[in-house]
């Protein structure tokens, strides 16, 4: 069956993929609501333009989409991660005059990830701008979204701002528009926590680049259009903020229950301090929640047995996801129990220096807790709680 391009605006059309069934991006992020890859094709009177492509697996998809488009004169690429380039060499075969628009850095990564000859490719500076004939693209460099090539292109006639990764998320939809925006919003910050946090405060520097700009969409290239943008910009402004919520993240593994207990009491101590809790069982945990909670929680807390003279792999692993993910945390400790001896908050520590955090006293204990094993923890809710209020975090 064909597939139709799908009219955004006059001489505007989307021409990606919907991918219903992936469950896991990069062999590594849970996606539980499927994803799209989303390309956009624009005629102006004299040129006419592709941004970006789909995954290799929807190829057919994107051909399908272009049945009919007789000439393809430029594909901007706005980052080479193969899930919106990697159809490049296929679009570039049949269209053999194209160009391949990126920025300097995307250049040399096109070449290597896809193999294109140098000579298609036409790399342009941070502002500049193409016109196509009665409709104009500025591109617009953002480094480190999340990619050091990454651009956005704004079409300035019809205020459209193309984002790429940027304010998108994975969410497969039957639209190019999702009506309950509630849940936009939910798979954009898990989305974001995935991808962008390690990013944040380099977002921020780009969201001050586009505030000038007058903007009536916002096309990402994974999950809905945003026809109202005022939301997600807004969001994205929360969270790339440097504001913390009254929150304590507590991600904790138990072998035969003694962390469990001491979770249990931790949880209740800190609940009566009036701190938000959002625990997380890591045999089972969600790493997308986990990343989702971290977003702006003012402290963590992981809980971990020790294996032998060892932390617990699940914790380290966390910990490590933590480190990778660079939430704006404040503060943070470890609690735990040991059989007879060794170094799990030294192991849990050790992977994670990327976190600028106070560390708090630990409430490291041997065998099963005692009442004044009890008061440790309680006496650690207290002290979190004090730390939030001297800090502002309420």
């Amino acid at each position: 069956m064909k597939m139709e391009k799908i009219k955004i605006k006059d001489d505007i059309f989307w021409v990606g993929a919907v991918d219903w069934d992936r469950r896991l991006f990069d062999s590594l992020i849970p996606i539980p609501d499927g994803t799209s890859y989303n390309a956009y094709l624009v005629y102006g009177k004299e040129k006419t333009v592709l941004l970006d492509t789909v995954d290799p697996s929807k190829s057919d998809i994107l051909m399908s989409r272009l049945e009919g488009v007789e000439n393809i004169d430029y594909i901007v690429s706005h980052h080479a991660e193969q899930d919106h380039s990697g159809t490049i060499p296929q679009v570039l075969a049949k269209y053999t005059d194209a160009k391949v628009v990126t920025s300097p850095k995307g250049k040399g990564l096109l070449m290597d990830h896809l193999h294109i000859p140098e000579e298609r490719i036409v790399t342009v500076n941070d502002r500049e701008t193409l016109s196509i004939g009665g409709k104009t693209l500025e591109f617009i460099h953002a480094p480190w979204v999340h990619w050091p090539e990454t651009m956005l292109t704004y079409l300035s006639e019809d205020r459209i701002l193309f984002t790429c990764d940027l304010f998108g998320s994975h969410l497969a939809t039957s639209g190019l528009y999702e009506k309950d925006y509630s849940r936009v919003c939910e798979a954009a910050k898990r989305y974001y926590a995935e991808v962008m946090m390690p990013f944040r405060t380099t977002i921020r520097k780009h969201a001050e680049k586009i505030k000038g700009l007058a903007i009536d969409m916002i096309a990402p290239s994974h999950g809905p259009v945003h026809n109202e943008p005022g939301c997600i910009l807004k969001s994205h402004g929360e969270w790339v903020s440097d504001a913390l919520a009254n929150t304590v993240v507590l991600p904790y593994v138990t072998m035969h229950g003694s962390t469990q207990l001491m979770v249990d009491c931790l949880s209740e101590a800190l609940a009566k301090n009036g701190i938000r809790v959002e625990r997380f069982n890591l045999t089972a945990a969600d790493t997308g929640k986990l990343a989702m909670a971290l977003v702006d929680a003012a402290t963590i807390v992981i809980g971990s047995p020790t294996v032998l003279t060892s932390a617990h792999p699940l914790a380290v692993s966390a910990a490590f996801f933590m480190n990778a993910m660079r939430p704006k945390l404040k503060f943070a400790s470890i609690v735990g129990s040991y059989g007879w001896g060794g170094r799990m908050v030294e192991d849990i520590r050790g992977v994670m220096p990327n976190l600028k955090v106070e560390m708090l006293e630990p409430v490291v204990i041997k065998g099963r807790p005692k009442e004044e094993d009890m008061r440790a923890l309680e006496n650690l809710a207290s002290s979190i709680a004090g730390k939030h209020r001297e800090a502002g975090i309420a």
